[in-house]
């Protein structure tokens, strides 16, 4: 495959629809291996609105061009409770990427 799966996650607060069913919030991407671009996206908010949201607002972002935008993004435009966990899941699946990034180059 020419995609790679990767999952970010940070803690919900209270008082959230999810976090009746999840202690954490999930981003999980699947991205573009030779580009970094993220093809598709998904999270754990509780309604689907929120997901397709996250996920359109993913979608076709490089990583390999950094996060600001995303959060930026994220900050400006998500205006529900799980902002702060949806940028620190963001951030977590960020941290991830640049590992695997790190460890493929280190292997060549």
């Amino acid at each position: 495959m020419n995609t790679q799966f990767i999952a970010g996650h940070a803690r919900l607060p209270s008082g959230m629809a999810a976090k009746s069913v999840f202690d954490t919030l999930t981003i999980t991407a699947e991205v573009d291996k030779k580009y970094g671009v993220i093809v598709d996206a998904s999270c754990t908010l509780a309604t689907e609105h929120g997901r397709d949201y996250v996920a359109r607002l993913l979608k076709g972002h490089s990583l390999k061009d950094g996060i600001d935008e995303p959060l930026a993004q994220l900050h400006e435009g998500y205006l529900g409770k799980a902002n702060q966990a949806l940028c620190a899941a963001l951030k977590d699946l960020y941290k991830q990427y640049c590992k695997l990034e790190e460890k493929m180059h280190s292997e060549k």
